[in-house]
């Protein structure tokens, strides 16, 4: 399976468009359609669920986009966020240099390398440092004085509001701080459809634990972490663990793992699991002149505490979900989404079988029922059969069938998407039916 026919179906089915598409598009920007939208909405609220309803020393906040660009200093992402860029002047294709050498770009002999693109040998540059923060100014003068940025990452956002949550709060250590928001990178090359982009949605969440204890919680967050996938309907034979090695590490982090996921083209990052120490309080405190220890009372004790991050994309985890559940039944010859059903962008379709008779009367009866509920949607337009493929494409995991047996004896056909098994409920054990059914869902 290729990540076209992915492509493919999002924009035939309404998950995601190109940005700005009537006007040519616009490189790396994704806007979502209605069913991507739900879709999206309804991981993101697992993930949150996750964080902060089922950890009690858990909760959430949500910073700013636009922050004291003294913040990006302190992080070093001013002077350290970059990519080395290499151009080919026969082609002027642009590279990031790790993607031609495998090693440090300053000892890569460019002018033997072979351009990917044209082919051509001895025509690429040196490498160059790309910042790949996006800088935009505060008022209405351009001046270095008026520079911000947008955010590369949520983090940070969070590390310069700990202190004020905790005491908010009332939280002792170990707690954690939650955060569902946009980041925007300017990729210099950007890829695979909304797996690397250049505005994009991080869930993270950063975990304050003593020094000392930072192993222990590693660990932890490690196992939750991976767990955590197959509420959302991805198989663990798709993921798998990896360590960065010790050249690999980013300048905060004491150790560091991502989650990857099979995707149509390799294994590739969903999720960074990170020890970033105290790196980060560590330098806030110097650049800001703030305090940013703790007390500990029991130990009559300041201190910085070590920050356990997980981080992951929203983008990259609808992907997953996307890859995952895309699947052709060709024995019955139709495309359909398997969604776990709680996470499927619309829950049930409403059909009556023919727009007369009464029918409709009894689904919209139905749809008044189902609807405080779930996200269910009425349809009754073409074929009773079309309807329900058109339904399995988009991934509606339930059809529910008012038919002239309906009239009788107040039942409906209830439609199971994967097996196509239909089942005879009452319409008064519609909710039940469902719930059921979603419970008991492999």
């Amino acid at each position: 399976m290729s990540i076209d026919k992915i492509i493919s179906l999002c924009k035939r089915r309404g998950f995601i468009f190109q940005s700005s598409e009537i006007y040519g598009g616009f490189g790396a920007v994704y806007d979502y359609g209605p069913l991507g939208t739900a879709l999206k909405n309804n991981i993101s609220q697992i993930w949150w669920q996750a964080m902060t309803q089922f950890h009690e020393n858990i909760v959430g906040i949500d910073s700013g986009i636009l922050m004291h660009p003294k913040i990006w200093e302190a992080s070093g992402h001013v002077d350290a966020f970059n990519d080395p860029l290499v151009d080919c002047k026969q082609c002027k294709a642009r590279y990031p240099a790790d993607e031609l050498f495998d090693g440090n770009p300053e000892d890569g002999e460019w002018d033997n390398i072979q351009c990917p693109k044209c082919g051509t040998t001895g025509n690429l540059t040196e490498p160059r440092q790309f910042n790949l923060m996006f800088k935009t100014h505060i008022g209405s003068v351009e001046k270095d004085a008026n520079v911000a940025y947008l955010r590369p990452e949520t983090a940070q956002g969070i590390y310069v509001n700990y202190l004020l949550t905790q005491n908010a709060m009332r939280l002792k250590i170990p707690f954690g701080i939650a955060q569902i928001g946009k980041a925007f990178r300017n990729e210099i090359i950007a890829r695979n459809f909304i797996f690397r982009t250049r505005e994009f949605e991080q869930l993270e969440m950063q975990y304050f634990v003593k020094p000392g204890d930072d192993d222990q919680s590693m660990r932890d967050w490690k196992d939750e972490r991976m767990a955590f996938y197959s509420q959302l309907g991805i198989d663990s034979d798709k993921l798998r663990l990896q360590e960065h090695g010790p050249d690999e590490l980013a300048h905060y982090a004491k150790e560091a793992w991502d989650i990857e996921f099979e995707f149509p083209f390799g294994w590739s990052e969903i999720e960074g699991i990170h020890n970033r120490t105290n790196f980060d309080l560590a330098r806030h405190q110097k650049f800001s002149g703030k305090k940013m220890e703790v007390f500990d009372q029991e130990n009559n004790e300041h201190y910085l505490p070590y920050i356990i991050e997980t981080s992951a994309g929203l983008n990259r985890m609808l992907l997953a979900v996307l890859s995952e559940a895309y699947w052709e039944d060709n024995e019955n010859n139709r495309i359909v989404m398997k969604f776990h059903p709680r996470i499927s962008p619309v829950t049930a379709a409403v059909c009556p079988l023919v727009k007369k008779d009464g029918l409709p009367e009894v689904g919209r009866k139905v749809m008044d029922i189902v609807k405080p509920h779930f996200k269910v949607i009425y349809d009754q337009q073409g074929s009773i059969g079309k309807r329900y493929y058109r339904q399995d494409e988009a991934g509606t995991p339930y059809g529910i069938t008012i038919d002239h047996q309906s009239l009788e004896d107040k039942t409906v056909t209830l439609r199971h998407r994967d097996s196509q098994q239909q089942d005879r409920v009452a319409i008064d054990q519609l909710v039940l039916a469902i719930n059921d059914s979603m419970d008991n869902y492999t």
